[in-house]
C-alpha cells in the first residue's frame, strides 16, 4: 500500500474518532441539561392550584431540618415498624428529602425526576470513588456509579401482607386504609468491599409474626418523624392521596456499590433501577409540623 493512501486512511480514521467523540460529548451534555428555575416554579404553582382547598393531607418529601407546616389534615401516627409488616424496599437516585448530611442540591434535573434531589455533603476517598465498569442497576438505561447518593425507602404496612413488588404490595383487599410507615435511609455508593453490604441492609426476616428489615441502621442519627405522603415525580403537579408516617435519618451510610448491583439482579421486589425524585415540597399548606 502506498504511503499517501496510508496517510489518507489515518486522516479519515482520526476524523471518524473525533466525530464519535464529539457525538458522545454532545449526548452527555444533553443528558446533563436541567430545566430552568421557571419550569420548577410552574410545577410548584400547578401543585398549589391542584390542591388548594381540596382537603389533601401533608405531602413528602420535605426539608427535615425545618419544622414548619400548617396542614391540618391529621391522621394517626403509624405504629413502630416492629409492629408492622415490611412490604417493599426501593430507592431513588439522589435523596428526595433535604437535611442532615444531604443538603447539596443536584440541580433541577429534567423536570421528570431525573438528575435532581440532594446529594451527600461529604467526600469519599479516591479509592472509594474509583469508577466501576459494570452496569449497576441499569434496567432503565441510567447506571449507578461510585459517589452516587441514593435514598432507600423501607415501606411498612399494618395490612396482613408480605414483601413484594411496588407499593401495591403494601395494600390488601381486607384493609383499605392500612397504616403506612416509611423508614428513610440515605446512602452513598463507594467502590469499597469493606463498606456496608446492601444485601445486609435489605435483609428480610420474620420477627414475632411480622416481616422485618432488621438491619435498618440505628446509628445514623435520631430519625426525624413527620406525617406525609408517598413520593416520586408523578406527584410534582398533583398531591399524593396516601397517608404515610415518615422516619428519616439525618446521617448517610457508606455502602458498597457492587453489592447494590447484586441486589438489583435478584430481589423479591423486582427492583432493578433507581427511581426518580419528586420536587421538594416547600408550601407550608402542604406540610405538617414535625413529630416531637
Amino acid at each position: 500500500m502506498k504511503t499517501n493512501n496510508i496517510k489518507r486512511m489515518t486522516v479519515r480514521t482520526t476524523a471518524v474518532a473525533i466525530a464519535v467523540s464529539t457525538l458522545m460529548l454532545s449526548t452527555v451534555a444533553a443528558n446533563a441539561q436541567s430545566v430552568a428555575d421557571s419550569f420548577v416554579a410552574a410545577q410548584d404553582d400547578a401543585l398549589e392550584k391542584n390542591t388548594n382547598g381540596k382537603g389533601y393531607g401533608p405531602q413528602s418529601p420535605r426539608d427535615i431540618d425545618q419544622d414548619y407546616g400548617t396542614n391540618l389534615r391529621n391522621f394517626g401516627i403509624a405504629p413502630n415498624r416492629s409492629d408492622l409488616n415490611l412490604c417493599n424496599i426501593h430507592f431513588h437516585k439522589n435523596a428526595e428529602h433535604k437535611g442532615g448530611e444531604f443538603t447539596t442540591f443536584a440541580g433541577n434535573g429534567d423536570g421528570k425526576g431525573k438528575n435532581t434531589g440532594y446529594k451527600y455533603n461529604g467526600k469519599l476517598s479516591a479509592a472509594q470513588m474509583k469508577p466501576v465498569s459494570s452496569q449497576i442497576c441499569a434496567a432503565k438505561g441510567d447506571p449507578l456509579q461510585s459517589g452516587d447518593t441514593l435514598e432507600v425507602h423501607f415501606v411498612y404496612s399494618s395490612a396482613d401482607v408480605k414483601p413484594g413488588p411496588t407499593l401495591g404490595a403494601c395494600l390488601a383487599d381486607s384493609t383499605m386504609n392500612p397504616g403506612l410507615r416509611v423508614e428513610g435511609q440515605v446512602i452513598v455508593l463507594a467502590n469499597d468491599e469493606n463498606a456496608m453490604e446492601f444485601d445486609d441492609l435489605a435483609e428480610i426476616e420474620q420477627v414475632n409474626g411480622y416481616y422485618q428489615a432488621p438491619n435498618v441502621p440505628t446509628n445514623m442519627g435520631v430519625p426525624v418523624q413527620y406525617l406525609g405522603s408517598t413520593t416520586g415525580p408523578s406527584y410534582n403537579e398533583k398531591a399524593s392521596p396516601l397517608q404515610v408516617t415518615w422516619s428519616v435519618r439525618p446521617e448517610v451510610a457508606v455502602v458498597d456499590i457492587n453489592s447494590v448491583g447484586e441486589w438489583c439482579n435478584d430481589n423479591v421486589f423486582n427492583e432493578d433501577h433507581a427511581h426518580g425524585v419528586r420536587n421538594l415540597v416547600k408550601n407550608p399548606k402542604l406540610l405538617s409540623p414535625l413529630i416531637k
